[in-house]
Order: structure tokens, then sequence, then C-alpha cells
């Protein structure tokens, strides 16, 4: 089992790479989903922990599922 850093890096990881497989920018999706870009940033460089309320608001607005951002395939 991981521990909790490691599904942290996960998690940034893959909000930073869908983000960019859809074409947005950090700016937009901070945007849709009403937080600083600067906490977007912190957050996919995962240097900062995630409520279940922000990871919801993520995936909302990159219209993927909570799953997809634990998914560990390279």
């Amino acid at each position: 089992m991981k521990n909790y850093e490691d599904t942290i890096k996960l998690i940034a990881q893959n909000i930073k790479k869908i983000r960019l497989s859809k074409g947005l920018s950090v700016q937009e999706v901070a945007y849709r989903c009403d937080i600083e870009r600067s906490n977007l940033s912190r957050l996919e460089a995962g240097r900062t922990n995630m409520t279940i309320k922000t990871i919801c608001l993520i995936c909302s607005a990159l219209n993927v599922e909570i799953v997809d951002l634990l998914n560990d395939k390279k």
C-alpha cells in the first residue's frame, strides 16, 4: 500500500496530465473551480493537501471521475 505522500503526488500528477491533455490552462481550471490559480499550481505540484471538496471541484472542472485521478498507469 502506498503512503499518503505518494497518493497526493499521484493525484497531483494526474490532475496536471489530464488538464494538459484537455488543453486547459491552470487559470481556466482554477476559474472553473472558483479557487486561486496559485492554489491550483500548488496542488498540481503536490505541495499542499487537497480536501475532498477541492478534488470534487477539480474533477467537475476536468469532466473526470475521482477514480481517474487515482489511476497510476504511466
